[in-house]
């Protein structure tokens, strides 16, 4: 892979992390997720109409794929409530790609070879080292952070199947990301009702600041897609799975939370597995 490719992979990978920062650093967590998803839908209708129309046939992929985001948004929501971002989120991310791997193996019979059933174990010691201290669970919020893994790989098989199917793989990306943009602002006011959106918990900075960080992370997003046109797609995806190093690293610089050496190795031991699944 080029190193300019590399280079740009790993600045998506910072940049997703810093969004979950923010996002974790937030008063009030849903009502930031809700105004960076708002961001997400309007930057991406901001571009459809110079974007073809994706193909039919790709179309309950993309409306899949917005509801499995949402159910994604509000399980990283709810694991951040309990749980520190260094630890929280490398569980999140790092399961997602051995959820996909095992899930290929059972499901269309795709099974791992040696290099990838190394990267299996790293991921799953890692996870292993930072759900547990000694024989207690160390994060009260386990189970939501590996239910945010599980949305992960499904939205991500929906996605890949629904883009192959699109036509314009920019397009797909384009509406699915305003859909779901649009639906999670439309969950939040059934929840809290319309009122609560336009009342930040704090001062009307914190809605720019939580709509900076949903333009962030499409950004990053974008990268990504960028990327895979110019580098194969598994790759790719592996190695922005480098992002759990930065929510360590900047969950201690800025968050205060503890950076053990235990803690460095695992997120080290998640992020060369993925790349080797990848």
């Amino acid at each position: 892979m080029p190193l300019p490719v590399v280079l740009l992979i790993l600045l998506a990978a910072f940049l997703h992390a810093s969004w979950n920062a923010l996002l974790r650093n937030g008063v009030d967590r849903l009502w930031s997720m809700t105004v960076m998803c708002l961001a997400v839908a309007v930057a991406s209708l901001a571009g459809t109409p110079w974007l073809p129309v994706p193909l039919p046939a790709s179309w309950p992929y993309g409306v899949l794929s917005a509801l499995l985001h949402v159910g994604y948004n509000l399980f990283l929501v709810r694991s951040y409530r309990s749980g520190e971002l260094g630890q929280t989120y490398p569980i999140a991310r790092g399961s997602s790609p051995l959820l996909v791997t095992l899930g290929a193996a059972l499901l269309a019979g795709e099974t791992p070879g040696p290099q990838a059933l190394l990267g299996i174990g790293l991921v799953s010691g890692g996870i292993i080292a930072l759900a547990f201290r000694g024989r207690r669970v160390a994060l009260p919020g386990l189970r939501y952070a590996l239910g945010t893994g599980c949305f992960i790989a499904a939205y991500s098989v929906v996605d890949g199947l629904g883009v192959r199917l699109s036509g314009n793989p920019m397009a797909y990306t384009a509406w699915m990301c305003a859909g779901w943009g649009l639906l999670m602002p439309a969950v939040f006011m059934a929840w809290r009702g319309p009122r609560a959106l336009w009342q930040p918990p704090a001062s009307a900075a914190t809605f720019a600041t939580a709509f900076a960080g949903g333009l962030v992370s499409l950004l990053a997003y974008g990268i990504v897609i960028q990327a895979m046109a110019l580098a194969p797609m598994g790759a790719v995806s592996a190695l922005r799975e480098t992002s759990v190093l930065f929510a360590a690293i900047i969950g201690r610089l800025f968050l205060g939370e503890t950076l053990s050496w235990p803690r460095v190795l695992a997120c080290a031991a998640i992020a060369a597995g993925t790349v080797l699944i990848g």
